[in-house]
């Protein structure tokens, strides 16, 4: 069973390798947790590594230290080897070692230590030696402040480190609008601001970002796939390959997009499927009353947070938009009874 975060620290003052990973495609709030968790090891005198089971998005690359990540997808064996020698491996913003994609039968078969620190919902605990799994949490960036505070070693923040905070916690928060931000990420954020970074363009970098084909994408996408289900108080967005390839859509160019529809009067849950090549991957996105963890695991592979789950399916993009509403009557008449 997973032990209390607190008893790392008397490991860790000893010098060890470790090893920091996150879920695949990651975010700003999984790269940002990584990369400042990976500062903080490294001004403690371990030897880190941090690990992405796949590649992220351009607008992630300003991030301090993101040029030392290793891609597993592209640097294979170079990562096997790291993993294969590490003593300490974290796992950040991730509940379950199949969120890590090719890396999930190597993470499972290592010997080292494993600590976890993410804010899903049902976590896959039998897996982790130490841990902090909290959903009431905003962000694993939170989480991370959280565990240099416990540490006692919050000297050792400085302006890498709380940009690299502040960019997760600003991206997990909806730039501080949702629900899950408590006074507590006020506290932190002011914290980090004296610090002397750059709130202003951290907010630009991530947000601002992009090529002129994504706006178009954009448009596109809310002219022409964008379906509102006003009996249920949804809108969806089914994207085909074809736009994908038409648009040039990359690694990141999707990130927010399944928000949009949120902003219209009425709607409480907004569902974005994208078809990828080897899959096809849902969001979904609520206000207050719909449960979109449960929906994505009953129906989608999928879960995650109350009002923010992802999911997957090896159907097509038809097949699944038919599964989606079939479900989703499904879903409101159970829940309404």
């Amino acid at each position: 069973m997973m032990k209390e975060i607190q008893l790392v620290f008397d490991a860790l003052k000893i010098p060890s390798r470790i090893v920091i990973t996150m879920h695949q495609k990651p975010d700003p709030d999984a790269m940002g947790s990584s990369l400042a968790l990976y500062h903080f090891l490294k001004g403690m005198g371990h030897d880190t590594t941090v690990i992405s089971p796949t590649n992220w998005a351009d607008f992630l690359k300003w991030m301090p230290g993101a040029d030392s990540v290793i891609d597993f997808e592209s640097n294979g064996q170079v990562a096997k080897n790291i993993l294969s020698e590490a003593e300490w491996i974290f796992c950040l913003d991730f509940n379950h070692f199949s969120r890590t994609r090719h890396m999930q039968t190597i993470l499972e078969s290592l010997a080292c230590k494993k600590v976890l620190i993410d804010h899903h919902r049902e976590p896959q605990l039998d897996s982790f030696d130490f841990g902090n799994s909290d959903i009431r949490k905003s962000s694993t960036a939170e989480m991370i402040y959280d565990f240099i505070q416990l540490s006692g070693r919050s000297d050792l923040i400085n302006k890498d480190i709380a940009s690299c905070l502040y960019a997760g916690v600003m991206a997990d928060t909806g730039s501080f609008r949702f629900s899950s931000t408590s006074p507590s990420v006020h506290f932190m954020v002011a914290g980090l601001m004296s610090h002397g970074i750059e709130h202003a363009k951290i907010h630009s970098l991530v947000h601002d970002n992009f090529q002129e084909n994504r706006l178009r994408f954009i448009g596109h996408v809310l002219s022409n796939r964008l379906e509102v289900l006003y009996e249920y108080n949804t809108a969806l967005i089914a994207i085909p390959k074809a736009d994908i390839l038409r648009f040039h859509i990359k690694t990141g160019d999707t990130e927010g997009l399944v928000n949009y529809p949120l902003s219209i009067q009425g709607i409480e849950m907004a569902a974005l499927l994208i078809d990828r090549d080897e899959e096809r991957k849902w969001s979904f996105r609520s206000k207050e009353s719909f449960d979109c963890n449960t929906f994505a695991r009953t129906y989608f592979e999928g879960g995650g947070h109350y009002n923010a789950s992802g999911g997957r399916s090896s159907e097509s993009v038809e097949e699944n938009v038919k599964r989606f509403k079939m479900a989703l009557k499904e879903f409101t008449n159970n829940t309404k009874q």
